[in-house]
């Protein structure tokens, strides 16, 4: 007799990071949880912030660690915690060790896909944030110029 595999999954809690909220109403609060989140790392790191309906913070979860400039992206692995955590929208960001938080190409087309991928999931992606040095310095992709989420 053949056997088939019986898997459960579950959310395990690493840590936790203090911040003043638990809901997010704008890019700056995105900017400084990610800020707060990254600060001290030294090479690139890309996240996603999982909120409910009520933009309330799921998860938080980085998804990929690069070099100091340049960063492996795969779509499926920034709506896997989503998908766990029953989140209805993400925020992803990440951080620019160069300090320089201006989008590279590669930055505006994976949020493109990343924005087309949670469309198909009913997964909006709400922003991608930049991380550049200091707590301010960050660029908002959905503020942006770059009709991404046109």
């Amino acid at each position: 007799m053949k056997s088939i595999q019986v898997i459960k999954l579950i959310q395990v809690k690493e840590d936790m990071l203090p911040f003043g909220t638990t809901a997010v109403s704008s890019s700056i609060e995105a900017a400084r949880i990610a800020h707060t989140f990254l600060e001290g790392v030294d090479r690139e790191h890309f996240c996603v912030i999982c909120l409910n309906a009520k933009n309330k913070i799921n998860a938080l979860h980085t998804v990929s660690i690069g070099t100091v400039d340049q960063c492996l992206v795969a779509q499926r692995e920034c709506f896997k915690l989503a998908i766990i955590s029953n989140s209805v929208s993400i925020i992803v960001f990440h951080n620019h060790p160069s300090g320089d938080p201006q989008p590279s190409s590669q930055d505006i087309e994976l949020t493109r896909a990343l924005v087309k991928a949670g469309d198909i999931l009913n997964i909006t992606v709400h922003d991608h944030i930049i991380i550049g040095d200091g707590m301010d310095n960050y660029v908002s992709l959905k503020e942006s110029q770059y009709a991404i989420w046109s």
